[in-house]
């Protein structure tokens, strides 16, 4: 998706957009992990702020804007008086009832409106992105008076979410594609921190997660409803690039109300991991009944996607799934066994799979395209392996250094691991690496004995596999959801099951206390 057409003139030069974008993402950072609770609330407030800004100097001579650029005074009253009208009374009504707010971003996760932007149509999640304003304002407000919440001592997971997106920021000061990067902060990566922050922050009973659970197959019955609607018509309500490739091809994709095939197979992939863990963990006859009703028709929205990264995803959650209920030994036979047949129809039969490993114009027929953009993510990260082109500039570079009469890339290689060593080379790659594991050890950790982090686990790999055969994963508000919940119920609980909260300053303070003091100390102060 690109949103700022390359043709559009921005009204700030270069260095003072490239200057903004790591401003941006040093506050998104700056709520993640600030030390204390008033640094935290007034860099989700800044950023707040400054978000709309840098969308404003980026779009600002495009036809949409014109009557702010003859009346800008009247433009910015009206827009302040929008925003005030809007997301100040949501704010009030999340600060007295978190889980309206919780409740308001989960159903707002899926859904995209087309904005015309840059003389291209864009769609942007425009009702999650006024959830975030609201929620990051009755999180924020009451943190700034003395006394407030004292903030959670950040972990390793937030750290490595502040150095991803601070990092990619600082790598779009020398990219060929400035737009695309600021894009990518601008409409992701610092909106989907303060979400993380925020949801983070709430304590996760298992009541409301079931609240959550009920939303999102509510949804996601939907969602299929509407692909079977699709598939008896043969019309498509989204995405013209999707309706034209069913017109030649002898198979029809459905996409739903996503723009992507490929973005709906991944939502019907993490709604059926979490049913399944329904089915794996509850003894309630008419519950696991239902749980079985609902995943067959999902099955079936799903298979109608045809999209091969949703099954691998939902193959690997759906195996971590296992092994977290049973055993590692209980799932391994079944990985070989899988591992063994796939080996064989490859190499016996690789027709039915248009699979010819001496082939690569086969290869990339067979891999829809992405064969090629991976040979050409690896050429541009041999030529520049240690920072990378750039942030965002995958497509500009690919398309600079391609031979004559490749196809143009659309935006990405379509495999993380490839766009980040491209675009940010070992540097980002490593930490890219890091960030996986140190989520990944967090949300494993202890989760084999508990269904709720077991879920979450198994759902966040899912993605992590759907990343690595196709796009978006920072990129995805599902991401950073399944991180803050998992960070969440990561926390140590009281035998009533409630969250033991550890503040920084409790942290601080265990650190320079000594082994002879004793713990009523702490109370006395």
């Amino acid at each position: 998706m690109t949103v700022l057409a390359a043709g559009s003139t921005a009204v700030a030069p270069e260095a003072v957009r490239a200057l903004g974008v790591i401003v941006l993402a040093s506050l998104a950072a700056g709520a993640l992990v600030a030390p204390r609770t008033r640094a935290r609330a007034v860099c989700v407030l800044a950023a707040l702020a400054l978000t709309p800004l840098l969308l404003v100097v980026e779009i600002w001579r495009t036809p949409q804007l014109s009557f702010a650029r003859e009346r800008p005074l009247v433009a910015l009253g009206a827009g302040a008086l929008a925003a005030v009208a809007v997301c100040v009374p949501l704010a009030v009504l999340f600060a007295r009832r978190p889980w309206v707010m919780t409740l308001c971003a989960v159903a707002a996760l899926p859904f995209r409106v087309p904005v015309e932007a840059g003389g291209e149509t864009a769609n942007l999640l425009v009702p999650l992105y006024l959830v975030i304003a609201s929620g990051g304002l009755a999180w924020a407000v009451p943190r700034l008076r003395e006394g407030g919440p004292a903030p959670r001592a950040p972990r390793l997971l937030e750290q490595f979410l502040a150095a991803s997106i601070v990092l990619y920021a600082v790598q779009s000061a020398y990219s060929a594609d400035l737009d695309k990067a600021i894009e990518q902060t601008v409409f992701f990566y610092a909106p989907f921190a303060l979400l993380f922050v925020v949801m983070r922050d709430l304590n996760w009973s298992p009541r409301r997660l079931h609240a959550v659970l009920r939303v999102l197959v509510a949804l996601a019955l939907l969602f299929v409803a509407v692909g079977f609607w699709e598939y008896a018509t043969r019309r498509l309500l989204l995405n013209p690039k999707v309706i034209a490739s069913n017109q030649y091809e002898q198979y029809f994709r459905v996409n739903s109300l996503f723009f992507d095939p490929n973005i709906y197979g991944r939502f019907l992939a993490v709604v059926m991991i979490f049913l399944a863990a329904v089915l794996l963990w509850s003894r309630r006859p008419r519950l696991v009944a239902a749980a079985v009703v609902a995943l067959a028709v999902l099955w079936g929205g799903l298979v109608l996607t045809l999209s091969q990264s949703s099954f691998a995803g939902l193959l690997c959650g759906l195996l971590l799934l296992g092994a977290l209920r049973f055993s590692w030994r209980a799932v391994v036979p079944a990985l070989g066994a899988l591992a063994v047949a796939a080996l064989l129809v490859v190499l016996v039969f690789p027709g039915v799979v248009r699979l010819d490993l001496g082939n690569a114009a086969r290869l990339d027929d067979a891999t829809s395209g992405r064969y090629v953009l991976i040979r050409g993510g690896l050429e541009l990260a041999k030529e520049r392996p240690l920072l990378g082109w750039g942030a965002g500039s995958f497509a500009a570079e690919y398309d600079r250094h391609a031979a004559a009469g490749t196809p143009p890339v659309v935006s990405a290689s379509h495999t993380i691991p490839v766009t980040v060593a491209a675009e940010q080379g070992l540097l980002g790659l490593l930490v890219y690496v890091a960030l996986l594991i140190v989520a990944l050890r967090q949300l494993l950790h202890g989760a084999a004995g508990d269904p709720y982090r077991a879920a979450v686990a198994a759902a966040f790999a899912a993605i992590v596999v759907h990343t690595w055969a196709y796009a978006s994963f920072l990129e995805d508000p599902l991401t950073w959801a399944l991180l803050a919940v998992g960070t969440a119920l990561a926390r140590p609980r009281r035998p009533d099951g409630t969250p033991a909260t550890r503040t920084v300053a409790q942290s601080r303070d265990a650190r320079t206390r000594s082994p002879a003091t004793p713990s009523a100390s702490t109370g006395a102060r």
